[in-house]
């Protein structure tokens, strides 16, 4: 465990402490040790004398270390948001977790990620739609993100999982708690493929009011969101309203326009969501269709110009003179290295000397 275990595990304790708080005090005093350390005063100033007593009565005790000893064994790490291994891209969003506790890695490109959600009452077909877009998108290399409730964000893990893709699964409860509880097997598999993810503490029940605070972290963890099945009042709704908020895309399957379970997601489409009846279309729309190949040529580019060449092109053409402006350097050195990459098949030369990636 890293050395402010201990110190963020109290202050994760201390039940008048908002996230709100926690947040201005890590941010004013740099660290969890700091903000223990600092003055009553000073961190009174923040939360009121009353917290502030609570927060300088740390100590470690063997409470603490137990507790810490467990999350360590369980291959558990407490990760604030000043942490390098903090997803980046989960900071940026309004009210992101100042502290997350995960269970297996995230990695920098898990930030090229879907969410797939869905009712927990979802029909045979409902399950059947998330598997096979949830299988789309693992196979393309998108990480799947959802919650691990029953119904469609089960079946969507799984659809990750046995098409040997990256999924993370985001809790309404402890990381020590699995809910519900027939998904321990697959818990299990998600922390191994990719990562599971809380930001309340540990023993924490599947208190209903969690759910909506957990959705914000499902949509702010990916690109866009897929919603599958879903009633007019349902967390489904509150995932698609985090998600608008932070500026993502929405995209619904239509449903049975009799059917309870797909009133929800007939009625996004009505309100502006992007219909889709297939994986392909979303990730045409994202841009990511080519994701895994991306990654493995990325991977097999070893000469530093070249992955500097190819990293700039994209699959919109442009001329060899803009390239060698965007780049600062000569044009002769520039066509040099793209017909090299040329030859090799990752990029394609257009008419008038413009240029694009290329994965035929």
């Amino acid at each position: 465990m890293n050395d402010e275990t201990l110190e963020l595990l109290h202050l994760l304790s201390i039940e008048k402490l908002t996230a709100r708080d926690l947040h201005a005090l890590l941010d004013r005093f740099g660290s969890a040790w700091k903000a223990i350390s600092a003055p009553q005063h000073e961190t009174g100033s923040h939360v009121g004398p009353e917290i502030a007593r609570e927060i300088a009565s740390f100590t470690a005790t063997d409470a603490l270390h137990r507790k810490s000893r467990k999350l360590e064994q369980a291959g558990v790490r407490v990760m604030p948001y000043y942490s390098p291994e903090y997803p980046p891209w989960l900071a940026r969003i309004d009210s992101f977790p100042p502290v997350i506790f995960i269970r297996g890695i995230i990695r920098p490109a898990d930030e090229a990620a879907i969410a797939v959600i869905g009712t927990r009452g979802a029909t045979v077909y409902g399950k059947e739609i998330a598997r096979n877009f949830a299988a789309a998108f693992a196979r393309a290399g998108v990480t799947v993100i959802s919650g691990m409730a029953r119904g469609v964000d089960t079946a969507a893990h799984l659809g990750a999982l046995e098409n040997n893709g990256r999924t993370i699964a985001v809790l309404g409860t402890g990381i020590d708690i699995c809910y519900p509880p027939e998904n321990a097997r697959l818990m299990t598999d998600i922390g191994n493929a990719g990562a599971v993810v809380s930001e309340f503490n540990p023993g924490t029940p599947p208190y209903a009011h969690n759910f909506p605070r957990r959705n914000r972290i499902v949509s702010g963890l990916a690109k866009a969101v897929v919603a599958i099945e879903a009633r007019e009042k349902s967390g489904v709704m509150n995932t698609v309203k985090w998600a608008l908020d932070q500026n993502k895309d929405v995209f619904a399957v239509p449903g049975n326009i009799y059917s309870k379970t797909s009133y929800g997601t007939n009625r996004l489409i009505k309100d502006g969501a992007i219909p889709v009846t297939s994986p392909e279309e979303v990730l045409d729309y994202l841009g990511m269709t080519h994701t895994k190949l991306e990654r493995t040529t990325r991977e097999l580019l070893s000469d530093k110009n070249e992955k500097n060449i190819w990293e700039a092109l994209s699959h919109e053409p442009i001329y060899l003179d803009a390239l060698a402006e965007r780049l600062n350097q000569p044009t002769s050195v520039i066509l040099s290295i793209l017909l090299s990459l040329e030859i090799k098949g990752y990029v394609k030369q257009l008419p008038g000397m413009a240029f694009v990636r290329s994965f035929e």
